[in-house]
């Protein structure tokens, strides 16, 4: 086998020839071509929650994929009449892209959220580009066989470090897959559902719980790992939960058991330690509960198993408002009291059942306060708004009968 040197000199001396051109020239093609194909599949719409299409044509894994199996393509037909070099670098650049821009596309649609995600992307990027830079360079083979030198006893099994490497990125691409397969699937059960979401829900969840399961195990298999040396894993993770994580734990089973039971729903009105508002996601370690005015609570699931928790929902939508006015003195109340209720029921969303009423509820100092109350059936909606409405309509009504309304007036008087 040639030394690495050499095999650097030898790759930037056949850089060096006329015939690169002709290489550089077909690998531009077949980034185009890759360009053009990935535009017409795409369209004009950004994809960013698309493992295979992002927000922009180059963001997605198709089109290093296309760029690689052109690059290939192009690489067999050059090498039949004449020596490659430029394909001899543009090759694994393109497969090391492809690897990065997997693993990046997959973790972002599987952890939307998570700030974990930009530290594995970072991780992945430069683990990657370094290999690169070995099989490049040559000098892969040398390391390789350094780190089959290095071994240790791994519950009764002799493992080498190069065997620990190969097995951690058998697992990195076992888990990878499993994460993509899961998310594809959750798309597909929740993408544009609007009924049983809750049900739904908790197949995506036990779909990719499942999933990661069985990768995680053909994961360790592949790293070389004894599974029967996993019964003192499993004893130490039963320790870490019983202590450390056991509120963890609890979580992930309370989301699972809220799912199951279905108590508490996507798109419920609840009440949970004081904050009120609908329910738009239920993960298996918590739930997002959105207000009415757009701030978001995360609720640990576990606080909804074992507080007490207000689901509008369930019980009856219907819902009493009241508002008050006073009227002076001397107002004939016999004409108005029936005036204010035909005018609170012709508000739209308030309901004919139970109808809305008018009481004189008390002989104020100024006047007398007249007590107006109404159902609606959606609450979810709001209610000040509703409640603006019909004193609107509460002020045109007395205006248009002449009725005063009254105010406190102070007769100040100098000495």
């Amino acid at each position: 086998m040639a030394a690495p040197a050499e095999d650097l000199s030898t790759l930037l001396d056949a850089l060096a020839r006329p015939s690169a051109l002709v290489e550089f020239a077909a690998l531009a093609g077949c980034l185009g071509a890759a360009w053009l194909l990935v535009r017409l599949a795409r369209g004009n719409v950004a994809r960013p929650t698309s493992v295979w299409f992002g927000a922009r044509i180059v963001d997605g894994v198709l089109f290093p994929v296309l760029a690689l199996s052109l690059a290939l393509a192009a690489r067999w037909l050059l090498a039949r009449s004449q020596a490659v070099a430029v394909f001899q670098i543009a090759v694994p650049i393109l497969a090391s892209l492809v690897i990065i821009r997997v693993a990046v596309r997959v973790l972002r649609v599987a952890f939307p959220a998570s700030q974990v995600v930009r530290v594995i992307e970072r991780t992945v990027s430069w683990v990657v580009w370094i290999a690169l830079v070995l099989w490049v360079t040559g000098l892969a083979p040398l390391v390789l066989q350094e780190m089959e030198g290095i071994h240790w006893k791994l519950g009764g099994a002799d493992v080498s470090l190069r065997s620990l490497l190969e097995g951690a990125l058998s697992a990195a691409v076992v888990l990878v897959a499993a994460l993509w397969i899961s998310a594809a699937i959750e798309s597909r059960l929740l993408g544009g559902a609007t009924d049983n979401l809750s049900v739904r829900k908790i197949a995506a969840n036990a779909v990719r719980a499942l999933l990661l399961l069985v990768g995680l195990l053909l994961a360790l298999s592949a790293a070389g790992i004894p599974l029967g040396a996993l019964g003192v894993l499993g004893g130490a993770v039963g320790v870490g939960i019983g202590f450390g994580l056991q509120k963890l734990a609890a979580n992930y089973v309370s989301g699972f058991v809220i799912l199951a039971e279905r108590s508490l729903r996507i798109g419920d009105m609840v009440k949970v330690d004081g904050f009120e508002g609908r329910i738009s996601d239920i993960k298996t370690r918590y739930t997002v509960v959105r207000a009415l005015n757009g701030r978001e609570s995360i609720v640990p699931n576990e606080m909804l198993i074992t507080q007490r928790v207000e689901n509008s929902s369930l019980a009856d939508p219907k819902v009493a408002i009241a508002t008050t006015v006073q009227v002076a003195y001397g107002t004939e109340l016999a004409r108005l009291m029936p005036l204010l209720s035909s005018a609170v029921a012709a508000v739209p969303r308030v309901i004919d059942e139970p109808a809305p009423a008018v009481f004189l509820s008390q002989f104020a100092a100024d006047g007398l306060e007249l007590s107006i109350s109404f159902w609606i059936a959606d609450p979810a909606n709001g209610q000040n708004n509703v409640r603006s409405d019909v004193n609107l309509a509460i002020l045109r009504t007395l205006d248009a009968a002449g009725v005063a309304i009254p105010f406190p007036q102070r007769v100040v008087r100098n000495a």
